[in-house]
């Protein structure tokens, strides 16, 4: 699966992905560390990379601009070590099927994982 880390996590995350066999980068290693989230979600989606972030402005940007693809892991409920980032992934990787990390919001804290289709405001996901 192909993964792209957004700045507010660690670039340990990308790296620990890659050791879990999947494509992943973090925007610091691409040169997007000062890139504005639009830039960020418009390579997510010529790559076809889910987005994995702590950015709020995310879900946001993905209904405003009605995005079906690719889909959003979202850190939520505060600041995360890098250890706790790993393990809420690894959460979600291993409850959400990859298709559907594909099309989905996924958002995830300390204790429960949330789903929501894309796009936003959307029932289907056939």
């Amino acid at each position: 699966m192909k993964f792209l880390i957004d700045m507010p996590l660690s670039p340990t995350l990308a790296e620990w992905l890659r050791g879990e066999a999947h494509d992943a980068v973090h925007a610091q290693e691409l040169g997007m560390n000062r890139s504005a989230d639009r830039e960020l979600l418009d390579l997510a989606v010529s790559q076809f990379r889910v987005v994995i972030t702590a950015d709020l402005d995310f879900p946001r940007l993905f209904a405003t601009l009605g995005q079906k693809a690719p889909g959003l892991i979202l850190l939520r409920g505060g600041n995360y070590s890098e250890k706790e980032s790993l393990e809420c992934v690894r959460r979600v990787l291993m409850a959400e099927p990859e298709r559907e990390l594909m099309r989905a919001i996924v958002v995830v804290d300390h204790e429960k994982i949330r789903r929501r289709w894309l796009p936003i405001g959307s029932s289907e996901h056939g």
